[in-house]
């Protein structure tokens, strides 16, 4: 199979799954899981026979002419370069198994074939977006991505809140989007060029780009990513079904902002400026996210929380000049974080549909795979040693030390020991102890459908996924390198084993690794003991209702809400009375439309249509005039 054959697959598979899924299996009980699992496998084989065709270092590119107009013209180009092959790897081999997942979990859903045609309308975009070879191309399927998204989170749509969740999410993407578009206008007029491959041969130096360039195009990531300030939407997506959290809102949606981050930096596009924004806003939020969890009984929120925190790590790698940790990271929780959601899918299935953490309890027993498959993963976010978020996670810390941020480096403590306590949290509350229901009590472990992506995914590679940077490196000319295809991990294994030398050089390695397993030992067994003593509550809620509240509340949804209501709706309200009724219907639709008309009228029957004889005799002549003037004169 030739790459350009590739790549047409790669979009032509999802992209028809959500046409015929769409138009003839919207009824359909299997058909369009069917089709739509069949087009992911397609996308998963397709992408390994690439990946293991392709030695890593030229890049795969191909491109045709969209339209053009004089001298300007746009294409339609895919790439596969160092950069997207471990996102595609990432994408195409999570998504195939959260469809696996979804079979299983929305057994009972009478919108299965609109869910699955959601689904391979999503794939279609994200794919777009991993082998796009310019900003305009990744800027159109970026759209779609929105589209997408917002259809899956609204699948619940005759609900209030799963309704308001998927417009806050449509809206507050905008937003962002709408910087992200200025900022690839900006390029292209300033540059000549929105070619990834031309502006990263052209070596751009930070020092000599405009930051508001990089400025603007990071505001496509604030909102793909949640990042602050236009964060509040991530929690409130969780509206959607859980195989959505998981697929859009933990492993690729917002993973693919953080790609393109990684792909600007790569090209060179961001000065100092915009970096710096970029760290103290990631380690911020991801300090902000891992403490607001311990505020959430609702497991899929607590882990949304989650995702925000480690989103922030991600661009606080790339703010720090390491885009490749940054990816490397993104690849890993990828795995662990998938994991989760669907762990709590799982839970919340085998509870029917009960959401509530203080109301389960007592399920390790009747779930076993399911809570192997959490506390593996759980670990692995939390950075054990050599399980896969530790080489990622602590390579971030490292780089913060390495760079001299300080700041940085103690508000990324924060958020890792933020980790250990959640997860400890989730898990002493979910499976331990004893049911606080009888939804729990009766709950039982789910079907194969559901339990083999938690095995393969949980159990496997939240343990192993970062086993290629341990030192078992493939021989040399080998396909794979640990789990990973060996064309996925050069970028990533560069830029790791680039820092875990500079480190070792500053004796960071071993202070860094104590440091790590104080936070886990700490985080974890304090939570283990202190959620023990109240069953059947939130034992921060008991204890400390002030401190819960605070974690709780959503201080930036509030601010929003303010600013709408006592702001932009005032703003609404004179910009409609004053420039819509006023100035324009008043003004200038009347006065011109209706005014003139009736002006010219009172004038033209006053001066022309006199009645008189002599008037028209008068007329005829001073026309006359003129025209001798025009033809003969002039």
């Amino acid at each position: 199979m030739t790459p350009e054959t590739a790549f047409q697959t790669l979009l032509g598979a999802p992209l028809a799954a959500a046409a015929i899924s769409a138009l003839f299996f919207r009824r359909s009980r299997w058909g369009a899981p069917v089709l739509s699992l069949a087009a992911a496998g397609t996308i998963l084989w397709v992408s390994l026979q690439l990946l293991l065709g392709w030695d890593g270092h030229e890049a795969l590119h191909t491109s045709y002419t969209w339209f053009k107009l004089g001298d300007l013209e746009f294409k339609l180009g895919f790439l596969l370069d160092k950069t997207a092959a471990p996102m595609l790897f990432t994408v195409s081999f999570v998504a195939f198994f959260i469809h696996v997942f979804s079979i299983g979990y929305m057994d009972d859903d009478s919108a299965r074939g609109r869910f699955f045609a959601g689904l391979s309308i999503f794939m279609f975009s994200i794919v777009g977006i991993v082998l796009a070879d310019n900003l305009f191309m990744t800027f159109v399927f970026w759209e779609l991505v929105g589209f997408s998204s917002y259809m899956l989170i609204a699948h619940y749509f005759d609900k209030d809140y799963a309704a308001a969740a998927s417009k806050k999410a449509f809206i507050t993407n905008r937003v962002g989007d709408l910087g992200f578009l200025l900022g690839i206008l900006w390029c292209w007029s300033h540059y000549g060029t929105v070619d990834f491959q031309v502006l990263e041969n052209a070596k751009l130096a930070g020092s000599g780009v405009p930051a508001a360039i990089g400025l603007l195009l990071m505001c496509g990531f604030i909102g793909k990513s949640a990042q602050f300030p236009l964060h509040v939407w991530l929690t409130d997506a969780m509206a959607g079904p859980t195989p959505v959290s998981a697929l859009i809102h933990a492993a690729t949606m917002v993973a693919a902002g953080v790609y393109l981050m990684v792909k600007l930096s790569v090209c060179g596009l961001f000065a100092p400026v915009a970096l710096d924004v970029m760290l103290w806003s990631g380690a911020g939020l991801a300090a902000l996210g891992g403490l607001c969890a311990l505020g959430q009984t609702d497991i899929k929120k607590s882990l949304a929380y989650s995702t925000l925190s480690h989103l922030g790590f991600m661009g606080a790698a790339v703010g720090l000049g390491r885009p490749e940790i940054a990816l490397l990271h993104m690849s890993m929780h990828a795995f662990f974080k998938a994991t989760l959601f669907l762990c709590s899918g799982s839970v919340i299935h085998a509870c029917h549909h009960e959401q509530d953490m203080t109301r389960m309890g007592g399920l390790l027993k009747k779930m076993p795979v399911t809570a192997a498959a959490f506390a593996i993963s759980g670990l692995s976010i939390c950075a054990f040693p050599y399980f896969a978020g530790w080489y990622s996670k602590d390579m971030i810390l490292t780089a913060a030390l390495v760079n001299g941020n300080y700041g940085a480096f103690a508000l990324l403590a924060i958020a890792a020991l933020g980790t250990a306590l959640y997860i400890g949290r989730m898990f002493r509350l979910v499976f331990l102890g004893n049911a606080n229901s009888d939804e729990a009590g009766h709950a039982h472990e789910s079907n194969a459908w559901m339990t083999i992506p938690l095995v393969v995914l949980g159990i496997v590679f939240s343990l192993g996924a970062g086993w290629f940077l341990s030192g078992t490196h493939a021989a040399e000319g080998a396909r794979m390198n640990g789990l990973f295809p060996a064309s996925a991990t050069e970028f990533l294994a560069h830029g790791y084993h680039e820092l875990h030398h500079t480190a070792a050089e500053k004796g960071l390695v071993l202070p860094m690794l104590a440091l790590g397993v104080i936070i886990l030992v700490v985080g974890l067994g304090a939570t283990l003991s202190f959620y023990k003593k109240t069953p059947g509550d939130d034992a921060l809620r008991v204890k400390s209702p002030k401190l819960y509240a605070a974690l709780e509340r959503r201080w930036f949804d509030n601010a929003y809400d303010w600013y709408i209501a006592n702001v932009q709706q005032r703003v609404a309200e004179f910009y409609a009375f004053f420039v819509d009724k006023f100035l324009l219907e008043g003004l200038t639709i009347r006065a011109i439309f209706a005014g003139i008309p009736a002006v010219g009228g009172i004038l033209v029957r006053r001066f022309l249509f006199t009645g008189r004889m002599s008037d028209y005799a008068a007329f005829f002549v001073f026309g006359v005039i003129l025209y001798f003037l025009y033809s003969v004169v002039l």
